[in-house]
């Protein structure tokens, strides 16, 4: 073998492993992405059986015990749409009707939505960008301090 085509043979074996290096990365990526949706682009585009954040308010009167003591179910709405969330995971101390609520899982075939994790809004000030976004889309966003978003409060 030449040193020509042992220099070709060690360029193509790096490319190969440069190459798959970047598909197990990027594979690693896409299993941890979630893309938000408002409860009203769950109607309108259902995200199929992918991973996704929906937020909102938690409607009131609707948070509900499941019977096994474990689950609870709720409705959260941009006030367009509603969406039912089921989870079997402890709710936030901060969790409340009324409250802001953003939720990670994946859609049912029953249009019910299951949440593996539920973050609550954590103090008055907060907001997290995607929910303040959806409700101005809605046209029930009230921002805390005038003239300056919500999710820009600690700035």
């Amino acid at each position: 073998m030449t040193r020509k085509k042992r220099r070709l043979y060690m360029l193509l074996l790096a490319l190969a492993g440069l190459g798959t290096a970047t598909a197990l990365t990027l594979t690693a990526f896409e299993e941890n992405v979630a893309f938000f949706f408002s409860p009203s682009d769950l109607v309108t585009k259902p995200p199929g059986d992918k991973r996704v954040r929906v937020g909102g308010l938690v409607e009131g009167g609707s948070v509900v015990k499941v019977d096994d003591g474990v689950s609870t179910r709720f409705t959260i709405t941009d006030t367009a749409h509603s969406v039912t969330i089921t989870t079997d995971r402890p709710l936030p101390d901060l969790f409340r009707e009324g409250q802001g609520v953003l939720v990670e899982g994946r859609l049912g075939a029953d249009g019910v939505f299951v949440a593996s994790e539920v973050l609550a809004k954590h103090d008055e000030k907060y907001m997290p960008k995607e929910v303040a976004d959806a409700l101005k889309a809605s046209g029930q966003f009230k921002p805390e301090l005038p003239g300056k978003p919500v999710y820009e409060a600690g700035k």
